[in-house]
């Protein structure tokens, strides 16, 4: 599946929870995720969206580690099937 489409359902199950799946560009610090998912209770999560089977690139799991450094969860999202799992566990954070 392609990329864009995994995006747009993260979209819209996040919606579908009361929540906000902002898109998250940052121009001068390159490699950040793709969404900022925001749910009700103050909880909030970076999400990066591949097409089916793609992995992050290397300075994509360098800001990986960075963010998740400072406490923030961060999540490659490359399976349709697994966007109501990931929701889950954000949370339940």
């Amino acid at each position: 599946m392609r990329e864009k489409s995994i995006e747009n359902k993260l979209n819209t199950a996040v919606k579908n929870r009361g929540g906000m799946c902002l898109k998250f560009v940052s121009p001068s610090f390159n490699g950040v995720p793709d969404r900022i998912v925001l749910l009700p209770g103050g909880v909030m999560a970076f999400v990066e969206t591949k097409a089916t089977g793609e992995t992050m690139r290397k300075l994509q799991k360098r800001r990986k580690k960075q963010l998740e450094a400072l406490g923030f969860k961060v999540y490659c999202l490359n399976d349709e099937m697994k966007v109501e799992e990931i929701i889950n566990e954000i949370q339940t954070v």
